[in-house]
């Protein structure tokens, strides 16, 4: 690295677009942005446990080559140990022992994971998760638990824990994160970090999947600045041959959305809801930032779906959840050549997969049903006239470490603890509507404490105008946490 480039410290505290633009304009070269991005994981994983494999000598290889002219040219990049983070020849363990055990390589590549790379990104490496992403905290047996940076007797969240862990500690500028009950938002809540669950349909999940857990599930990325997150759902949208539905188009570009004026808007406030037990630190950061969208010109009010208080949908969740859960223990048996059993899995992946396999045709398609007139229900609201809704992003600032994990004393113990979590996040994994988690505060412990914006389908570009707004106001890039490479 020259005399004149950045030092680790100092990228660090670069998002992916100014990394991208020092690499384009010729201040750093692709190989000395990966070098500075293995030192600061070196450096900082030890107490963090974020990145479980790393590929630095391939990144260093692509880094000397030709690599293609995307927007993010050069910029490190992480890769979720999960889902649609499959690249071929790579580990994809899932969090689980019998994989690594297994030494489990993908076999194909996702979609998303091309257009990443095309995008100029080079991967470095894969995150932690819990074990099949099942919890709402990054804890597995097989790989140990992923720390917050901003104190690592507590958790990051999950199950996309380990990028949320990476970025927030500037070893990466951002990372793949996916989201099925909230595992985009949820971390980026308890990190302090940017995370948007896209509209269903806006990112291909091929060409292994049509859709997952009935369409609950989508795939992106976890950031620390709103115009990395727009110009990245730029650079992976779009659908893909044979994908069985698509999110409409955007009008124009996502990082256009970023600097345009969205307008007077009509927000609606969510402050309680029935039998859930939002947390004082949670409430103070719904209320702040209504008030701070009252400065900014927008209509805020108290006002929220009936449809979100009125519904039982802990049923449908459960069989839809859990018979898909049954088929991919069936499926990574498949690929193992033999039958899993109890002993492979914690003690509540193995009920929850049990009762999966319980689970009749009927059951699933009443699941559906429910969850399609709920959606109805829910999107009336918006046709009602509002805009935005503005809720807690979890009801609760994040947990220690410990709290959330399977008990095998008490059966389901632990999913039932993470599910309380998640409450104002399912129910847009459920609709498809695209729902952005913000960094707009922090308790009086230090911990940050996210705040989700909620906007009608296909309305990521209300969602990005907004949240510029929201960041040049509130300023919360200039936060870092104790543990940071540019410390």
């Amino acid at each position: 690295m020259s005399s004149s480039s950045p030092n680790d410290g100092e990228l660090a505290r670069l998002d992916a677009t100014a990394q991208a633009e020092l690499v384009r304009c010729g201040e750093i070269t692709p190989a000395e942005l990966i070098e500075s991005t293995i030192r600061r994981i070196e450096k900082l994983d030890p107490d963090i446990n974020a990145v479980i494999h790393r590929h630095f000598d391939r990144a260093r290889e692509e880094a000397a080559g030709p690599l293609p002219n995307g927007p993010f040219r050069g910029v490190p990049f992480l890769l979720k140990d999960l889902g649609g983070g499959n690249r071929a020849g790579d580990p994809h363990y899932w969090g689980t022992r019998f994989l690594r055990d297994a030494k489990y390589r993908a076999t194909t590549t996702s979609y998303l994971v091309e257009k990443f790379l095309a995008a100029g990104l080079i991967v470095v490496g894969r995150s932690n998760v819990p074990e099949l992403g099942a919890w709402t905290t990054t804890e597995p047996e097989s790989y140990g638990a992923t720390r917050s940076p901003w104190n690592t007797a507590h958790s990051c969240g999950g199950s996309s824990g380990g990028a949320a862990a990476a970025v927030a500690s500037g070893m990466v500028p951002f990372a793949h994160a996916s989201d099925g009950g909230g595992s985009i938002r949820n971390p980026a809540s308890q990190s302090g970090l940017i995370g948007l669950k896209p509209t269903r349909g806006r990112i291909s999940l091929g060409p292994d999947v049509g859709d997952g857990w009935g369409g609950l599930t989508h795939e992106f990325a976890v950031c620390r600045s709103v115009r990395d997150t727009a110009a990245l759902l730029d650079a992976v949208a779009g659908a893909m041959p044979g994908d069985p539905y698509f999110a409409p188009p955007p009008k124009r570009p996502y990082r256009e959305d970023v600097e345009r004026d969205p307008g007077r808007l009509r927000v609606g406030l969510l402050n309680e809801m029935r039998d859930v037990d939002i947390k004082n630190d949670c409430k103070e950061a719904v209320q702040r930032a209504g008030q701070l969208l009252e400065s900014l010109g927008h209509d805020v009010q108290v006002a929220q779906p009936d449809a979100l208080s009125g519904a039982d949908l802990m049923p449908a969740i459960l069989a839809v959840i859990a018979s898909s859960q049954a088929r991919d223990m069936e499926k990574f048996s498949e690929a193992l050549g033999r039958e899993l059993g109890p002993d492979d899995v914690d003690s509540d992946n193995w009920a929850v997969s049990e009762i999966g396999k319980g689970v009749t045709a009927t059951q699933y398609q009443s699941g559906i049903e429910s969850f399609q007139h709920f959606s109805r229900d829910l999107a009336a609201w918006w046709a009602s006239g509002f805009d935005l809704l503005i809720t807690p992003t979890i009801p609760e600032p994040p947990p220690p470490l410990g709290e959330l994990v399977p008990n095998p004393e008490v059966a389901l113990e632990g999913f039932m603890r993470s599910g309380q979590l998640t409450p104002f996040l399912i129910p847009f994994n459920i609709t498809g509507q695209p729902a952005i988690s913000l960094p707009l505060h922090w308790n009086a412990g230090g911990l940050p404490i996210g705040v989700q914006l909620v906007a009608d389908y296909a309305r990521e570009d209300l969602l990005f105008a907004v949240s510029a707004q929201l960041e040049q106001a509130a300023h919360w890039a200039d936060r870092r946490p104790p543990v940071h490479a540019a410390a």
